[in-house]
């Protein structure tokens, strides 16, 4: 009899504590989704999709990226948020595209390209330096002749894709992200947890929509 006594009350401390947990794992995940919600606000992607998988189409995809990438980084260079980022990067939408149907063209192709700036869904993804969780940001989106190819996507506002690993927290605060967001995108302990329950909320919020 005591022995059941003392296996169930065993089973009752792993119950609680495994509740315990669960709520952490929730709770932390709602707060990163909410973090996540107000990060997406504040970026802006670089997405830049090639004509195919063919080795040479995806190096092709790869030079347009690099010039596309320095002329749209120059131009928001005097952005302090996304608003302004978005009004500066839609008045130069003619002129990058310009600059990669040119870089196309200098590489011995004639293939078409559109530039367009769009709201787009994002899986998590992670980088050398830091982390963006899944979400729906706004894209400057970079599409090369049939775009049937495998894409490349990083953060050109705030200008994270060229920044030293030591320069990302400093650029994300120089473009208005908040200490939070900063430290959600960069903090590594504890992300794959918080992007687990990030993703568990967001299947949630899908269902739900």
């Amino acid at each position: 009899m005591l022995m059941q006594e003392r296996a169930a009350r065993r089973l009752r401390l792993f119950e609680i504590a495994l509740m315990t947990g669960l709520a952490v794992f929730l709770a932390s995940g709602a707060l990163a989704l909410q973090t996540g919600d107000q990060l997406a606000d504040r970026v802006v992607r670089l997405h830049v999709l090639a004509n195919s998988d063919s080795e040479e189409d995806q190096a092709l995809k790869l030079l347009v990226r690099d010039a596309v990438l320095a002329q749209a980084e120059d131009i928001l260079r005097q952005s302090s948020s996304r608003t302004e980022a978005e009004e500066r990067l839609a008045g130069q939408l003619p002129a990058l595209e310009q600059t990669a149907r040119e870089t196309i063209a200098a590489n011995g192709y004639d293939y078409d390209v559109s530039a367009q700036l769009t709201d787009m869904a994002f899986p998590t993804r992670e980088y050398e330096s830091f982390t963006l969780p899944a979400g729906n940001y706004l894209a400057l989106r970079i599409v090369i002749g049939q775009g049937a190819g495998r894409n490349w996507w990083c953060v050109v506002f705030p200008p994270l894709c060229t920044a030293a690993s030591g320069d990302v927290p400093a650029a994300a605060l120089a473009a208005g992200l908040t200490e939070d967001q900063v430290g959600l995108i960069t903090e590594s302990e504890g992300y794959v947890l918080k992007s687990k329950a990030v993703e568990f909320w967001q299947s949630l919020r899908e269902k739900w929509d």
